[in-house]
């Protein structure tokens, strides 16, 4: 961990290096400098680590290994690194995921580079950075998880594979098939037939039902 008077130290995980050439600028000179990238889970796995920032800033649409699955596995590995969620995904269950596997913060892309490095710098105070409208549904969610969920609701969720989970987050995210192929990293084609076997599994008409699915998921 920096002390005090240093800068702290960041890492950024995003596949898109638009991304976090953005971020990083966004970020330096307000007390922060960035000391390492990844571009895939695999990559950020092994290097954070031996880097152990201060801050790690991870997207959530990374190809292959996802980056909820990434924050699972790194958190414990890194109890003093701030993990901060920084994604264009605005799901319920994402941000619900990010929280129980440890994240100090979850930002959309849409935030903008002085409240980016605001909130950076406050998760050194032990502070849960998230916009208003996050914490609100979060907590909602946390409200109603008591609450009894029919089992017809369950199965048909854990019929999905791996990826068909994946396409299903971001198709509930609102992302178009050419989005989520870029974001996944796969063909549109490729998309269409998940999409497809993700409506047939889950009984759902249309992409809104499936995407109702995801957000009642408890």
């Amino acid at each position: 961990m920096s002390g005090p008077g240093h800068a702290l130290r960041v890492m950024i995980v995003d596949d898109h290096p638009l991304v976090r050439s953005a971020v990083a600028r966004a970020i330096e000179g307000s007390g922060m400098t960035v000391v390492a990238e990844a571009a895939t889970a695999e990559e950020a796995l092994a290097l954070a680590p031996q880097i152990a920032p201060d801050i790690l800033l991870l997207d959530i649409a990374l190809p292959g290994t996802s980056g909820i699955q990434l924050l699972r596995e790194l958190a414990p590995r890194l109890p003093a690194t701030r993990i901060v969620m920084l994604t264009v995904s605005s799901a319920d269950r994402d941000v619900a995921d990010a929280m129980r596997y440890g994240a100090s913060g979850y930002l959309t892309k849409d935030v903008t580079p002085e409240a980016l490095a605001r909130a950076l710098q406050a998760t050194q105070t032990g502070e849960l950075v998230m916009p208003r409208r996050l914490a609100a549904r979060l907590l909602t969610r946390m409200t109603r998880r008591n609450m009894p969920v029919p089992a017809s609701d369950d199965q048909p969720i854990q019929a999905l594979t791996a990826r068909e989970r994946d396409v299903h987050r971001l198709l509930a995210d609102g992302l178009g098939d050419r989005d989520i192929a870029v974001a996944l990293t796969i063909s549109r084609r490729t998309v269409e037939t998940h999409v497809s076997s993700i409506l047939h599994k889950l009984g759902a008409q249309n992409r809104t039902e499936a995407a109702t699915h995801y957000r009642d998921e408890p």
